[in-house]
């Protein structure tokens, strides 16, 4: 996968566009995860390794949550993004429209 590696010299890079890159491949994995285990789940026939499975993909996405709070509280662009649109009510394009106005 191209997102896996460094597409600068890493030694251009700042420390916070590498911690950055870290924390965006953590989230991508953490997600993929996540839909490997909900498909496995969803194809599974044994009931006992389906609760196995749903447990592990809520794992997952609990990692996920927390590398998302982590760019949240170290990047004001991730910041400003995920204050607009998690969470908010109705359409989720009104909801851009009206940031958009602001």
């Amino acid at each position: 996968m191209s997102s896996e590696g460094l597409h600068a010299p890493r030694e251009r890079l700042s420390k916070k566009t590498l911690a950055m890159h870290q924390a965006i491949v953590s989230l991508m994995e953490e997600l993929e995860a996540a839909d490997w285990y909900r498909q496995r789940a969803d194809d599974c026939d044994d009931a006992m390794l389906k609760g196995v499975l749903l447990h592990n993909m809520r794992e997952e996405i609990e990692h996920a949550a927390m590398v998302l709070e982590w760019l949240r509280r170290n990047d004001e662009d991730f910041g400003q993004q995920l204050k607009t649109y998690l969470f908010s009510k109705g359409d989720i394009l009104e909801v851009e429209h009206k940031a958009e106005k602001e």
